[in-house]
């Protein structure tokens, strides 16, 4: 045993993926284009379904969180090193989502809303291309009070390491901002990531009210921008934009916030308060690449594989690294055979 079980809790959107081939007269049907990534509207309710009936669709836990946890557990090779926390529905739905996190290792505390269906994304594959329309449902409606109930709170206070989407931000900030002064408490380490542009441009005031709690916070280079833009801060150099988000308030003064900013296939940026440091990612070729959606979930599922173990930054984020190159190669945020990481 590498590590005790429950080290690891994130809260974030758990979302079953509903991926399948299909034409591309079935986009135009539901008039969506190429790598769109969209929320579901009532004139895309039937495509799930259609999706199960007629394109031998194939059921993968989705949702950032979930994504990045079910990574970490890949790697780690050790189950319930990291538990989830997230809203579903009572239906099948729910019980295939919580099979296939199982069956990747990770332990699941899911809240149950028995009359909203459980969220999910269709992922319509076109060649090379990939469609996304989400549809969050009872990801939507996660409460405090699901954290609340002993069994939960045990796990809570019994991890070592906290991880939450900045998606989780657009569900229930009260829930982050517990998760967040109990990691304080303790003094253990709290991660966050920006997770869209759109996070930074609707939901800053959540954002910046859970700031002074984040050990680590990370982003891609859009992300990153949109954050500078939300704050008036110049937002051309992704360097100084680092610089002025490791800067920002923070209640635990002896640790330091870190940022860690991915910009595709250029290198990551590990920006601490008194050093800016460059990994460089492996480049691809073109037929490599299959898939580049998942690789910023299976970037941070990498780094926790590494950092719950102890691990310096330079080897947690190489890690990272490792996996995103990995899930690129694959549809969707899935894995293939045995990590192959080498420290």
């Amino acid at each position: 045993s590498i590590r005790r079980e429950g080290i690891l809790v994130g809260c974030g959107n758990p979302l079953l993926d509903i991926s399948a081939i299909v034409p591309l007269d079935f986009l135009q049907k539901y008039s969506m284009k190429e790598d769109d990534a969209i929320l579901a509207e009532d004139r895309h309710m039937p495509i799930y379904g259609e999706l199960v009936d007629n394109f031998n669709a194939e059921f993968l836990a989705g949702g950032s969180v979930q994504n990045s946890l079910r990574i970490a557990q890949w790697i780690l090779g050790q189950p319930k090193v990291a538990v989830f926390f997230g809203c579903v529905g009572e239906d099948k739905y729910a019980a295939i989502l919580e099979e296939k996190a199982r069956a990747a290792g990770l332990n699941v505390h899911y809240q149950v809303k028995k009359d909203t269906p459980t969220g999910t994304c269709a992922v319509l594959i076109t060649g090379t291309h990939r469609s996304l329309c989400a549809n969050l449902a009872a990801a939507n409606k996660f409460t405090i009070e699901h954290l609340e109930q002993p069994l939960n709170k045990a796990v809570v206070d019994n991890a070592q390491y906290y991880y939450i989407s900045g998606f989780f931000l657009t569900v229930n900030p009260p829930s982050i901002m517990q998760v967040a002064r109990t990691a304080h408490e303790n003094n253990r380490p709290f991660l966050m990531n920006l997770s869209a542009p759109f996070i930074s441009q609707y939901y800053i005031a959540p954002l910046l009210a859970v700031m002074p709690y984040v050990d680590i916070i990370f982003g891609n280079e859009a992300e990153a921008q949109a954050f500078a833009e939300s704050q008036n801060w110049p937002s051309g150099d992704l360097r100084e934009i680092g610089k002025r988000l490791v800067s920002l308030d923070k209640l635990n003064t002896v640790r330091p916030r870190i940022a860690i900013l991915t910009q595709g296939c250029d290198p990551v940026l590990l920006i601490q308060h008194d050093s800016v440091q460059e990994f460089p990612v492996t480049r691809l070729a073109v037929h490599e690449i299959v898939d580049t959606n998942g690789a910023g979930d299976a970037f941070v599922g990498g780094f926790l594989s590494q950092f719950v173990q102890g691990k310096s930054l330079d080897v947690c984020i190489r890690c990272g690294n490792y996996a995103a190159g990995h899930i690129i190669k694959n549809p969707g945020c899935t894995y293939s055979g045995e990590p192959q990481f080498v420290e």
